[in-house]
C-alpha cells in the first residue's frame, strides 16, 4: 500500500483567503481542516470588491491562515509532501499573493510546487464531496465565473457555454446596490426575494431565443434598474415590498435561464453519470431546487456540494493539485499568476470580464 500523501492548499483568488489539509491514505481522501478568512467587511462601503484592498488582506492573512489549517488538522510543515496554489483565473494581486507564499513555502521546506486552475477546484469538488464518477456535466456559478463543463477527467475539460457578459454572482451584487440591499448581493437578494412575488414584473430570460448554451446576465440587471425606477416614478420611492417583488422577480429570471440552459447541455450529452453545481450562486436554495429538478428530468443524479464547499475554499484547491500531483505535474519557482486562465484550451474564449473577476 502507498504511503499517504498529505497536501497543503491556498485559495487567493479573489475576496476569500482560505488554507487547508488534505490526506489521501489508500483510496480515501479526508479534509483534516479547511479554513477561510472572509473579506466581506472590508468591501461591504464599496458596493464590491476593490483588487487592491483584497491583495493587501490575502498578504496580511495568508500565514495566519497557513498556521490555523495545521494547528486544526494535527500536521507540522515537515509533514506537507507538496504545496498547492491557485495560480489563476482570478484578480491578479490575490493570485500573486497567494503564488508568492505557496513558492516561499515549497522552496524553505524543498517539497514539490503545483499550480491549479481555480476553475478545476471547483469542477473537481463533486468528486471529493461525493464520490461522483467521470464524465459528469457542471454547472460552474459564481461571482466572477459561469460556464457549463463536461468534466471526462481531472484534466479533461469541454466546455458547452458561459456567460458573454456579467457572471450571475455579479449581477445578484449589482441588483443587490440597485436596491439598497448590502453586500454580498446573493445573500441579501435571495432573503428579500422569500418575501415577493416572482410574478410582478415582468423581466427578460435573456439568450433563450438562441439555441446552445451560452448565457448573459447585463441586460437582466438593467431590466430590474428600468423597473425599479418605473416604480420610483409611479410612486415617489419604494416600499419594502416593491424591493421584494423586484428581487422574487430577478431570482426567478436568473433560475428560468438557468434551469432551460442547463436542460439544453445535458440533452446534448451522453453517458453522464451526473448533473453537479458549484460556485458561489449554488448556495441559492430556489436555484438548487430548480436544478435539482432539471436533473431527475434528465434521469441523472444532482450533487450540489455542502455550502461551505460550494463557494471560493482551499480545500478544492488541495484536491485538485493532488489528483495533478498523483499525474505527475510538478512546478517551479516559474510558476506565474494568472488573471485568466481556460480550463478547456480548445474552446473560443469568451467575451467580456466582469468585475469581480475575468472571464475564462
Amino acid at each position: 500500500m502507498s504511503a499517504p500523501l498529505t497536501i497543503l492548499g491556498l485559495e487567493s483568488s479573489c475576496d476569500d483567503t482560505g488554507a487547508a489539509i488534505l490526506r489521501r491514505s489508500g483510496g480515501a481522501v479526508a479534509i483534516l481542516s479547511n479554513v477561510v478568512a472572509s473579506q466581506t467587511d472590508l468591501h461591504a462601503a464599496f458596493g464590491g470588491v476593490v483588487p487592491e484592498i483584497a491583495a493587501r488582506a490575502h498578504v496580511e492573512k495568508l500565514d495566519l491562515m497557513v498556521e490555523q489549517a495545521l494547528a486544526e488538522a494535527g500536521v507540522a510543515l515537515a509533514g506537507i509532501d507538496a504545496i498547492a496554489v491557485t495560480a489563476g483565473p482570478g484578480l491578479i494581486g490575490g493570485v500573486l499573493s497567494g503564488v508568492m507564499a505557496a513558492k516561499g513555502l515549497a522552496m524553505g521546506l524543498g517539497k514539490p510546487l503545483i499550480g491549479v486552475n481555480h476553475l478545476a477546484g471547483h469542477a473537481l469538488t463533486p468528486v471529493l464531496t461525493d464520490g461522483l464518477g467521470f464524465p459528469f456535466l457542471m454547472l460552474l456559478v459564481s461571482g466572477g465565473h459561469c460556464q457549463f463543463l463536461r468534466v471526462d477527467g481531472p484534466q479533461a475539460f469541454q466546455r458547452l457555454g458561459g456567460t458573454i457578459d456579467d457572471a450571475p454572482g455579479e449581477a445578484f451584487d449589482k441588483v443587490a446596490r440597485l436596491l439598497g440591499l448590502p453586500q454580498p448581493g446573493g445573500p441579501a437578494v435571495e432573503r428579500a426575494a422569500a418575501l415577493g412575488d416572482p410574478r410582478r414584473f415582468d423581466l427578460p430570460r435573456p439568450l433563450l431565443d438562441r439555441s446552445g448554451c451560452d448565457l448573459s446576465f447585463s441586460g437582466l440587471k438593467t431590466a430590474v434598474l428600468r423597473a425599479r425606477d418605473g416604480v420610483i416614478a409611479d410612486k415617489g420611492g419604494m416600499t419594502e415590498q416593491d424591493r421584494a417583488d423586484l428581487c422574487a422577480s430577478f431570482q426567478a429570471a436568473i433560475s428560468d435561464v438557468l434551469a432551460e440552459k442547463s436542460r439544453r447541455a445535458l440533452a446534448g450529452q451522453a453517458r453522464l453519470t451526473g448533473f453537479a453545481v458549484a460556485g458561489g450562486v449554488a448556495a441559492n436554495a430556489s436555484l438548487r431546487a430548480r436544478l435539482e429538478r432539471v436533473a431527475a428530468a434528465a434521469g441523472l443524479p444532482f450533487v450540489a456540494p455542502p455550502l461551505a464547499l460550494c463557494t471560493d475554499n482551499a480545500a478544492m484547491i488541495a484536491f485538485a493539485g493532488l489528483l495533478a500531483f498523483e499525474a505527475g505535474q510538478r512546478d517551479d519557482m516559474t510558476l506565474s499568476a494568472r488573471p485568466r486562465w481556460p480550463l478547456d484550451t480548445e474552446a473560443a474564449p469568451m467575451i467580456g470580464s466582469g468585475k469581480k473577476g475575468a472571464k475564462a
